[in-house]
């Protein structure tokens, strides 16, 4: 019976070990966001030109106040903050103080869309008025359902690095670094968003 040579053992042992693929999620996520921000930047688009090519008549009513808006951007400004609070804790093994965190990222951005509620009762335009009272509604409605899934996903998230049980650690914590950047993400929108419908 003869021996094996140590290149045939490595090359029988690479055979039986299954290869480790690489892992793209991040990548597709980014894909993503890539493609939804086009999307808005298409509403932008949209906004941009319906107000220039149609100006309003004289004596309409259209501004909005800043408070709330104002308000609103502290709210998600500060909950990206809090976001990267809870992705630092949990990589120290932290999962109770990471859930804390999260629990106030999730209740920023339900308080964030009780603000804009708030804002809609008060507008003193309606959704049907003309182009850019529509576009407007558009914009900030299709901005609130992203915050709606983000923070949706924060709290499964948050259940999900429960100790013991859950599935998020420090060593399996794709799910929250994916939630956090669409998080950024719907935050950096906001940002473009406030700037275009509020200061200019």
């Amino acid at each position: 019976m003869t021996s094996l040579t140590s290149a045939e053992t490595t090359s029988a042992k690479q055979l039986e070990e299954p290869k480790e693929h690489e892992d793209y999620r991040l990548f597709g996520l980014a894909t993503f966001l890539i493609a939804d921000g086009m999307t808005f930047a298409g509403f932008f688009a949209a906004y941009l030109t319906f107000r220039s090519v149609n100006p309003l008549p004289e004596g309409s009513i259209y501004e909005v106040e800043l408070a709330l808006p104002t308000l609103n951007t502290i709210l998600l400004l500060v909950s990206s903050a809090t976001f990267h609070r809870a992705g630092s804790a949990l990589k120290k093994n932290e999962a109770r103080l990471c859930q804390r965190w999260l629990l106030i990222t999730a209740s920023l951005g339900i308080a964030f869309l009780i603000s804009q509620m708030f804002e809609y009762f008060s507008l003193p335009f309606g959704l049907t008025d003309n182009l850019y009272a529509s576009t407007f509604y558009a914009l900030t409605g299709f901005h609130g359902l992203h915050v709606t899934l983000g923070a949706i996903m924060i709290l499964i998230v948050w259940w999900q690095t429960r100790f013991p049980g859950g599935r998020i650690t420090s060593q399996n914590n794709f799910p929250l670094e994916a939630a956090e950047l669409y998080w950024h993400f719907v935050d950096g929108i906001w940002v473009v968003l406030f700037i275009i419908l509020y200061l200019l």
